[in-house]
Parts: C-alpha cells; sequence; structure tokens
C-alpha cells in the first residue's frame, strides 16, 4: 500500500520546510497573547474572572468550528490552498481589532478573535501534518517536535515584545474607579484598549505578507488524493491509539490554555505581586522562555528516548509541579509554573504524530479531528474560571492537574496502534 501522501525527491523541500515552519510561529504569535489579553480586557471592558475566560474561549471554538471546513478545502486542493486561505481570514481577523478598540466592544474583539483563531485552525490543520509529510515517516516526531519549537519563539517574541506593547502597568482598584468622573473613566478605558491597535495591526500586516509569498513561491509536489466530495469518516475512531490521541490532546491543550493565560492572575493571588511588577520582571515572558528552551531540549532527547516514554515522564512531573501549586501559595510557585511550560513543551507535538501515525488514507480527516479537540482550550479554562471566581485561582489550577493524568495514560498506554486489515478504499493506486 503506497502512502496517501508522498513528497518527491525535490532540492526546494528544504525551502519549503522553513516556509512552513514559519506559520508555527505566527499562530504562536496570536495565541500566546491571550495570556496578555485577558488582564488586559480585564480591565479595559471591566470583567470578571468567568467573563474573561471567554477571550479563550472564543479563540479556541473557533479550531473546533473551523478544522472540518479547512480539511475540506485541503481534500479538494491542497494543502497550499489551505495555508493561503487560512493566513488571509487571520489577517482579516487581526485587522478588526482596530475598530474594536475603537469602539471598545466586547462582543466585537470577540469576534475578531474568533476570525483570527479560524485562519489559524486552518494553518494548524495543514500545517501539522504537511510537516510529517516532508521527510521519513520513522522520524516524524522529531520533525513535527522541531517545527513546534518555533512555536515556541513565537510564544518567546508575543510575550517579551508585544506584550509590553499592550500591558500599560496602570491600575486602580474599585474604588478609585467608582471615584472617577464619567468622562476621566471613559478616558482611561478607551486608553487602555487602543493599546491593541498598534500590535495587532502589525501583525494583520505580517499574516497577509507571508500569504503573498505561500502564493507565489513554488511549493514541492506533493501526491495527494484529490477528492471534491468530502466525508467525516468517523471510521477514523475505531483507530484506539487515535482516539485515545484525540481525548488527550482536548485535555493537553486545556491545561496549556489555563497554565499561561491565567497565569498572571494566579501570580497577583498567591503572591501578591502588582501587574508592573510582574510585566517588569518579565515573569510571563520567563515562563514561555521556558515553553521554547523545552521544545528544543525535547526534540533533542527524543533522538534517544522514544517519544511516548518522554511523554509519560513530562506529564508526571507537570503532575507533581501542579500539586504543589494548588497547595502552597509562594513565589516558588511562579517558578512551578515556568516547571510545567517546560514540560509541557512536546506534548502537543509528541500527542499529535502519535495520533495520526499509521492512518493511511484517513490522515487528513484524523488531522482534522486532532485539531477539533483544541476546543478543550475553550472549555476547559470555563470550569478554570468559574472556580476562580467562586473560590479562588490558586484552587482552580487542581483542573489542569487532572487534565495531565490523561496525557500520562497516554504516553504510557494509549498511544498503542493496534494492527487492523487493509481496506480497499485505502489503497492507493
Amino acid at each position: 500500500m503506497n502512502s496517501p501522501a508522498q513528497t518527491s525527491k525535490s532540492p526546494k523541500t528544504g525551502f519549503a520546510f522553513a516556509l512552513v515552519v514559519t506559520l508555527f510561529f505566527l499562530w504562536a504569535l496570536t495565541s500566546n497573547l491571550l495570556s496578555t489579553l485577558i488582564p488586559h480586557l480585564r480591565k479595559a471592558c471591566q470583567l470578571d474572572y468567568l467573563q474573561s475566560t471567554l477571550i479563550d474561549f472564543a479563540y479556541w471554538t473557533a479550531y473546533f468550528v473551523m478544522a472540518i471546513p479547512a480539511a475540506m478545502i485541503m481534500r479538494k486542493y491542497s494543502y497550499k490552498t489551505g495555508i493561503i486561505c487560512g493566513l488571509v481570514i487571520a489577517t482579516i481577523g487581526s485587522a478588526l481589532f482596530y475598530p474594536a478598540a475603537e469602539v471598545r466592544q466586547f462582543g466585537l474583539f470577540l469576534s475578531a478573535l474568533f476570525l483570527m483563531a479560524s485562519g489559524m485552525a486552518f494553518l494548524e490543520t495543514a500545517a501539522n501534518p504537511y510537516i510529517t509529510i516532508l521527510g521519513k515517516p520513522e522520524t516524524s516526531s522529531q520533525r513535527l517536535n522541531f517545527a513546534q519549537a518555533f512555536n515556541g519563539l513565537g510564544a518567546f517574541v508575543a510575550t517579551f515584545f508585544l506584550s509590553k506593547m499592550i500591558l500599560s502597568g496602570v491600575e486602580y482598584t474599585p474604588e478609585q474607579l467608582s471615584a472617577m468622573s464619567p468622562v476621566d473613566l471613559e478616558k482611561y478605558l478607551s486608553f487602555e484598549a487602543a493599546r491593541v491597535q498598534l500590535p495587532y495591526l502589525g501583525i494583520a500586516i505580517v499574516l497577509f505578507l507571508v500569504a503573498v509569498l505561500f502564493y507565489v513561491v513554488k511549493m514541492p509536489h506533493v501526491h495527494e488524493e484529490k477528492d471534491s466530495s468530502f466525508k467525516l469518516e468517523f471510521s477514523v475512531f475505531k483507530r484506539k491509539h487515535f482516539t485515545h490521541g484525540v481525548i488527550a490532546q482536548f485535555f493537553y491543550v486545556g491545561a496549556q490554555v489555563c497554565i499561561s493565560s491565567l497565569f498572571i492572575p494566579y501570580v497577583r493571588y498567591t503572591t501578591n505581586i502588582s501587574e508592573q511588577t510582574i510585566n517588569d520582571n518579565h515573569y510571563l515572558g520567563y515562563l514561555l522562555l521556558c515553553f521554547m528552551v523545552g521544545r528544543y531540549v525535547g526534540t533533542f532527547i527524543m533522538r534517544k528516548v522514544r517519544p511516548n516514554y518522554l511523554l509519560t515522564i513530562y506529564a508526571v512531573c507537570n503532575i507533581l509541579l501542579l500539586a504543589y501549586c494548588v497547595m502552597e501559595a509562594s513565589r516558588f510557585g511562579i517558578y512551578a509554573m515556568m516547571g510545567v511550560e517546560f514540560f509541557m513543551s512536546i506534548m502537543f507535538p509528541t500527542i499529535f504524530a502519535l495520533g495520526i501515525k499509521d492512518l493511511g488514507n484517513q490522515t487528513k480527516v484524523g488531522s482534522s479531528f486532532m485539531v477539533m479537540s483544541i476546543v478543550g482550550g475553550a472549555l476547559i479554562p470555563l470550569l478554570v474560571g468559574y472556580i476562580a471566581k467562586h473560590v479562588n485561582i490558586q484552587i482552580a489550577y487542581v483542573v489542569p492537574l487532572v487534565c495531565f493524568i490523561y496525557v500520562f495514560y497516554y504516553g504510557w498506554k494509549g498511544y498503542v496502534v493496534e494492527e487492523k486489515p487493509i481496506l480497499a478504499k485505502e489503497i492507493v493506486a
């Protein structure tokens, strides 16, 4: 049986790989700004904990909604077409931040986030499997982890540089805000909202330029089965390793979003450090720097250690670190959270690669379902936000702790590929 997608021995494969890798950087730039947007829009739009988690909800729900349409377009046309569509959609969403800030409407911010994330869903649905194709099958996990390391670089840039442009460091107590005149309050809130305009306009320009580059550059030939019809093919869930992978990805992404997006509220609650001090000390930047470093270290270690073994060990480390964060309120919790980011680093690409392994003709639809599982990043933070609102943010971190227990199971047993007979429809002539 031939693979449903094979790359030719084109000398341009290396350049194509580098071009696709830029996508990993770009979607990290947008997703990791959520950890800045949550505390920022809490001020600008005067939100509580639960309301602020709707930022994550709007962003990550788009992945669930758009993964199948993205797969439909790629199946009918190509990976390249899907990537260009995603970049254009994300450009429009990013540009909408400008008018959203002008009118300071939280609903419009959420709409812009949803549209931007819809474009990113196209990119992830295309880029993750495309990277696994551009090379030898036996090194697909290493290759995907290497590409995802640039996702970590995007996170680093977002938190060390772009977050500085958004977070003002200006804070007022509820009493101070209520004492302001309506004119002064409106002026302050408008000032806060406007700080997102320049960064997101810049992101929109970069996304558009990359879309143009993909359009004009000839990518190496990839043999793909084209089919104008698209079936969800739920039969892929008969593959137990894939089903467990989708569930593990759901819990992992939910945990990752909680760790990074609610990091600033967690630090403020457990240490009473101000937003300005957090910003000045680069705590959020160092948090995601650990994530980036973890990706490179994990990719290196994976040369000697099987991916599922490393996934299992890292999950145990995160369970222990989060147990400390839930039970103890101290500055050491900041460094424990940084450790969690380090050990999370290899989880998404490793689960993704293990989950779609040996799916054959169902790789694209499997990839779309795997991307849909990112909806965990929309739903699980709502639970954390509810607990934070009614108990406290520290106790709420028991939720991601539970999520990593399932990730541990997947790396331990759930990843195993069961043999199955080759079906006639899977044979590619």
